[in-house]
């Protein structure tokens, strides 16, 4: 039951974003088309109302400027035009009169062009903004709609997750008292096991293996016994004296080897004396002084 209302939350959930993606899809091509819609307009007046020819500097551009310049009547009958002849100045117009009344129909005919052009897109443009209004007043429902929608699933979802809590909180309490229960049965056939048991005897005649008595059972073995103690410690002091024996004669054969060894280098020495005195007195000092070499000298106060 908990899990087939967490599919539903979860389902009524991706029904929302899919809704709110559709929303932002159709907002996305009312946009967009909205802006070619406007691109459109404003290409078509360039052309219309932004000619080349319309424009204020045309007139220096004008490939028939030359020929407009030239005065409205000339007869080319007369082979000499003084001034008194000119029948165009500079600032003047014969037909201002006409051609401000034909400037004026044209600005009342480019009014009333305009209006009429203005008018479909002042209708299609309250008519989008109609359709927009609308627009976001149905996303704002259809938002209204699935906040409480989202609330409701919300709270579902916590009810089912609060009610799974709540039975995944009773199933380990179960456990945890089963587990408690083993665990003290066990720990009660422990102690029984070693309070009626030979681990905490004090005979060690458990210790002793079955099949070979030479060897012990180390989780029975309870220590040495007072016999082998002693044995051990009367093995201990044989080889205490054993060793002292050893180390006595050992010392007393290190002196016996210093003592041959200082008698050698003493008798190496002496050789050595006996060799240098002898070089002295057979190669050096061969000619040796008498007493009459000594007796010639201090013989007079001078």
């Amino acid at each position: 039951m908990h899990r087939e209302a967490a599919k539903k939350s979860k389902e009524a959930a991706y029904g929302t974003s899919q809704v709110q993606y559709d929303v932002v899809q159709m907002l996305e091509k009312e946009e967009a088309e909205r802006t070619r819609r406007l691109a459109k307009k404003v290409q078509d007046f360039r052309e219309q109302k932004q000619q080349l020819k319309n424009g204020r500097d045309f007139s220096l551009w004008d490939p028939e400027q030359v020929w407009k310049g030239l005065p409205t009547y000339l007869s080319y009958n007369n082979t000499y035009h003084g001034p008194s002849r000119l029948q165009y100045f500079s600032g003047e117009d014969l037909d201002r009169a006409t051609h401000l009344r034909m400037q004026q129909r044209q600005f009342t005919y480019d009014l009333e062009r305009q209006q009429q052009e203005q008018q479909p897109a002042k209708v299609d443009a309250d008519c989008a903004n109609a359709l927009s209004d609308q627009l976001r007043l149905a996303m704002d429902a259809q938002a209204t709609h699935l906040a409480r929608l989202e609330e409701s699933c919300r709270v579902a979802m916590m009810c089912a997750m609060a009610n799974a809590n709540k039975a995944q909180a009773a199933a380990q309490a179960g456990r945890q008292r089963c587990e408690h229960r083993r665990e003290q049965k066990a720990n009660l056939a422990e102690i029984k096991n070693q309070s009626t048991s030979d681990l905490l005897t004090e005979n060690p005649q458990v210790a002793q293996h079955r099949t070979a008595p030479h060897q012990v059972l180390p989780y029975c073995w309870k220590g040495l016994t007072p016999v082998q103690r002693a044995a051990i410690r009367k093995e201990q002091e044989v080889q205490r004296f054993e060793k002292e024996a050893q180390r006595q004669a050992e010392k007393a054969l290190d002196t016996e080897w210093k003592s041959q060894i200082m008698s050698a280098a003493e008798a190496v020495l002496e050789l050595e004396e006996q060799e240098r005195q002898d070089y002295l007195t057979s190669v050096i000092y061969t000619n040796q002084p008498t007493a009459q070499y000594h007796q010639q000298f201090n013989t007079s106060s001078r």
